[in-house]
């Protein structure tokens, strides 16, 4: 039996536990983002695809993560202010969780089965990794952190 996103349920920053079988039929950008981390500009263009694309199906999953140089200190309040009064963010935010170790989401365990990084590597390097999901909850692609959201644009528009 194959495995999909259908498998898997996210938090939402208020601890209330979601389906992820609700976005099939939907093609997904999940990214795990930290707010003071280099990367953390990217949030303008991950609201742009989210804003271009959303009446077509698209949507924009992302997964706070402080891992990564604690980069992502905040409380879930703190973190949705951020990102709604820095960058204008309106894309789902879901609550803060562990991509790498032990403690690590099962979605981001199965994300990275299915779309190893660089030489096959199964961890997740940095904040701002991205994965494609097809409609059909299935992995197309993972990005690296310096892949920029604009430059997803032909990849996304494929799968719409």
């Amino acid at each position: 039996m194959m495995t999909t996103i259908a498998d898997f349920t996210a938090k939402l920053p208020n601890g209330e536990e979601i389906s992820l079988a609700d976005k099939l039929g939907k093609v997904l950008l999940i990214v795990n983002t930290a707010s003071k981390c280099g990367f953390t500009p990217q949030y303008t263009g991950l609201e742009a695809l989210w804003r271009r694309y959303r009446d077509r199906g698209f949507e924009v999953v992302a997964f706070p993560c402080n891992q990564f140089g604690a980069q992502e200190p905040g409380n879930a309040e703190e973190i949705a202010s951020f990102c709604s009064l820095t960058y204008d963010v309106t894309f789902p935010l879901m609550a803060k969780v562990e991509v790498n170790g032990d403690g690590a989401a099962p979605l981001y365990d199965w994300l990275k089965q299915e779309a190893p990084g660089l030489l096959g590597s199964k961890a997740i390097k940095w904040n701002f990794t991205k994965f494609l999901i097809d409609r059909d909850g299935e992995v197309v692609r993972r990005y690296a952190p310096t892949d920029k959201p604009e430059g997803l644009e032909k990849d996304i528009e494929r799968l719409l």
